[in-house]
């Protein structure tokens, strides 16, 4: 009995994570009908975030550990915001790409890399030049934009097909993957001890402060995001685009700003499920974000793409059964267990367990 309420525990605190990442696909998934397969490399960089403030901050404190938790999050929903408005926008609707911007990004972000890269590599740390890259393209982009009667270099005629926004998804990704090589090393690093950790005896039951971080936490985070969607305006307008974007835009919602704000609330929730994920298997790497991405992918399709209680319960089982199944003598295939669990969905309930059938106008 010890052993399965261990497991149990085990397995509550690694679906927690995958229920958090699971949140993101569905949240976009519900706007905008489409997976952004790029949110689980938005994870990694999460962790890296990190890795580079736990270094920064007192180390293994509470207030450490939540600074970190917090900038993390603000990290990768600005980041989050970035990658709708440069990928993704493109392809929804008409869009100029003009000249002095295209220009200014790319002068704005290739000189700080060449010059931390090539004259100074041993003064500035990754993160570091990865700020200044950032930094120098956003503020050179937004003077080209300034700029009067700027030159157009592309008209995209927006409305693209689903598959286009898939690949582009897929590009964003690798994108991630690659720059985080560049920028962070293909090397894994150890996670710094961001939060105080100690263990618990319950008798022959063992917690770790560790695994109580992130139940908490992601508790938390789950019971914030059901109050910004259901008791906020912006949850409101949330709701409206996911229902009708047209009808909602007609009756004064902005729709790029709700779908910004849907990028940003679900890839700051990847962040925390990157640095929860980092407490619990201290060591992360630019390709960390690839097998529990999936995993995710797999929890949002078992509870229902699109409802966001189910995304959270389907990370809740994915986790404990994977767990289950490593403690056993299968403990070969726990990865496997997820695809296996997606082929029976599919099979037996394609809208999951709390989705519901709809019928599809063509």
């Amino acid at each position: 009995m010890a052993e399965f309420l261990q497991q149990l525990l085990n397995g509550l605190s690694l679906g927690a994570i995958y229920a958090l990442i699971a949140l993101g696909y569905t949240m976009v998934y519900g706007v905008l009908r489409f997976i952004n397969f790029a949110h689980a490399d938005v994870f990694m960089v999460g962790a890296f975030i990190g890795y580079y403030m736990g270094r920064i901050v007192p180390e293994g404190t509470f207030w450490g550990g939540m600074i970190v938790l917090l900038v993390a999050m603000l990290g990768c929903a600005l980041l989050g915001m970035r990658i709708q408005k440069s990928a993704y926008r493109p392809l929804r609707e008409p869009t100029e790409l003009k000249l002095f911007v295209v220009l200014g990004a790319l002068i704005g972000g290739g000189l700080p890399f060449y010059l931390t890269r090539e004259l100074a590599l041993n003064e500035f740390t990754p993160a570091v030049r990865l700020l200044l890259v950032w930094l120098g393209a956003e503020t050179c982009a937004w003077l080209g934009s300034r700029i009067k009667r700027s030159v157009i270099l592309w008209r995209t005629p927006g409305g693209a097909p689903t598959l286009n926004v898939l690949i582009t998804a897929i590009g964003v990704s690798l994108l991630l993957e690659y720059s985080g090589q560049v920028f962070f090393g293909a090397a894994p690093r150890t996670f710094p001890r961001v939060f105080p950790s100690r263990n618990f005896q319950f008798g022959e039951l063992v917690l770790s402060s560790n695994q109580l971080v992130v139940i908490v936490v992601a508790v938390l985070l789950m019971l914030a995001l059901q109050f910004i969607i259901y008791r906020t305006k912006i949850g409101t307008a949330m709701r409206a685009v996911s229902i009708n974007p047209k009808a909602a835009q007609l009756v004064g919602v902005n729709n790029d700003v709700v779908i910004s704000f849907t990028f940003g609330l679900g890839s700051a929730l990847a962040a925390a499920g990157g640095i929860l994920y980092a407490l619990n298997y201290p060591s992360i790497d630019p390709l960390m974000g690839v097998m529990p991405g999936l995993k995710a992918f797999v929890a949002a399709i078992l509870g229902g793409i699109g409802n966001i209680p189910g995304a959270a319960l389907g990370g809740l089982i994915l986790g404990t059964v994977e767990t289950f199944v490593s403690g056993s003598q299968w403990s070969t295939y726990k990865d496997a267990i997820a695809f296996a669990i997606l082929i029976l969905i599919l099979l037996f309930r394609p809208a999951g367990l709390l989705g519901r059938f709809t019928v599809e106008k063509v």
